[in-house]
C-alpha cells in the first residue's frame, strides 16, 4: 500500500517541473497496488488552487476544471481515506516532539499513513521527507 501527499499529485493536474516525471512514475507502479490518499488531500488540493486564484496565477473557471479533474483522478484511481481520531492523536504526538518542523497539514499525512502502517508515503515535500525519516517513517521522493 502506497500513501501519497499532496505534493506529489499536484504535478499530475497543474503543470510542474516535475510533472513528466510524476507522470512516468505511476505508469511504472506495480499493477494492483492499493494508492491511498486522504480526505486531507482533497483540502489541500483546493486551498493550493484558490491561493492561484487569489494570486491571480489561475482563473477561476481553469481552478474549477483542475478541481474537477483532481476529484475523478482520486475516485478513478485512488482509495480516499478519512482520518479518524487515532490520527489526529498520532498527528498531535508528532508535532508535539518539538524536535521538527513539521506543520500539522504535513504531520497529519505521515500521521495518518504511519497509522494504516503503508509501505511507502511519497511526497515531494522536502521538509517533510526529512521529519519522516526522522520520525523512522517510510518516506521517498519516488522520483
Amino acid at each position: 500500500m502506497f500513501y501519497f501527499d499532496t505534493s506529489f499529485l499536484i504535478p499530475l493536474i497543474l503543470p510542474e517541473e516535475t510533472s513528466d516525471r510524476i507522470e512516468h512514475f505511476f505508469h511504472q507502479l506495480p499493477v494492483g497496488e492499493e494508492l491511498v490518499v486522504s480526505q486531507w488531500t482533497r483540502v489541500e488540493f483546493a486551498s493550493v488552487l484558490s491561493r492561484l486564484v487569489r494570486m491571480g496565477e489561475l482563473k477561476k473557471d481553469i481552478a474549477l476544471l483542475c478541481a474537477e479533474r483532481f476529484n475523478t483522478l482520486l475516485i478513478e484511481n485512488f482509495q480516499v481515506v478519512l482520518p479518524s481520531i487515532v490520527d489526529f492523536d498520532l498527528c498531535w504526538e508528532f508535532l508535539a516532539q518539538f524536535n521538527n518542523n513539521l506543520r500539522a497539514g504535513d504531520a497529519l499525512h505521515l500521521a495518518i499513513a504511519s497509522n494504516l502502517a503503508v509501505n511507502t508515503i511519497f511526497t515531494l515535500d522536502n521538509d517533510m521527507l526529512k521529519d519522516g525519516r526522522l520520525l523512522s517513517l517510510p518516506v521517498d521522493s519516488g522520483i
